[in-house]
């Protein structure tokens, strides 16, 4: 599948995927709520806030082929990796990522090399949880030799430093401590920031907008 192909579904049907497997109750938010910001057209996807919906909530939603979704075992830490510095993430409860690309054309780059040329494209790296809720909208979007990274989402540690790992996401083949009832499921797994991988790509989106809707039914 072409980048080019890579569309998303409007908003309002994105919401109803959302509500069906219960990342609103995850969040603290009702149907109604999640209904009502979901308005409107365009190319644009739809994201939780990730200290609502963590990724090691969320990861065990995605499927393929039938397979549960999956963080792998060295990575007990996933919930920690926050979103850098440079990443303007809205306040509010849910929000739309615009112009969402997978990032073929990085392949084979490493993630120190692939933030600056995102930075310097006014392009921003999606964050782990976005990465998630883009798969869980599109399946499709994990193929074979064409997976991602989301470099938007670090571990600082105690004195400032980032951590090396950068967190991604790619389909088992049922290795290792994957074990084999995972092949084809989908992974949540994390690469050093200084290594290249011919099959990852580098997902990213053109901008981040609030959306303040639910606010009314709150109060309704």
């Amino acid at each position: 599948m072409s980048e080019t192909t890579q569309t998303l579904t409007p908003l309002s049907t994105q919401a109803e995927r959302l509500i069906g497997l219960g990342v609103h109750e995850i969040a603290g938010l009702s149907a109604a709520e999640v209904r009502a910001a979901a308005r409107g057209d365009g190319d644009v996807l739809l994201a939780v806030r990730p200290d609502l919906a963590p990724a090691s909530v969320l990861a065990p939603l995605l499927r393929r082929r039938d397979k549960a979704g999956f963080v792998v075992t060295d990575m007990t830490d996933v919930d920690l990796f926050a979103p850098l510095d440079t990443v303007g993430l809205p306040d509010t409860p849910l929000y739309v990522v615009g112009g969402v690309e997978r990032g073929d054309g990085m392949a084979n780059w490493s993630p120190d090399e692939a933030l600056p040329a995102l930075t310097a494209a006014s392009r921003t790296p999606l964050l782990l949880t976005e990465g998630i809720h883009w798969v869980l909208q599109r399946p499709d979007v994990l193929e074979r030799n064409h997976c991602f990274m989301t470099i938007g989402s670090r571990l600082r540690r105690p004195d400032g430093t980032l951590d090396a790992r950068t967190p991604a996401l790619w389909i088992s083949n049922g290795t290792g401590r994957d074990g084999r009832e995972r092949r084809e499921a989908p992974k949540v797994g994390w690469c050093w920031a200084g290594n290249r991988h011919t099959w990852l790509g580098f997902a990213s989106g053109s901008g981040r907008r609030a959306l303040k809707p639910w606010e009314e039914a709150r109060s309704a």
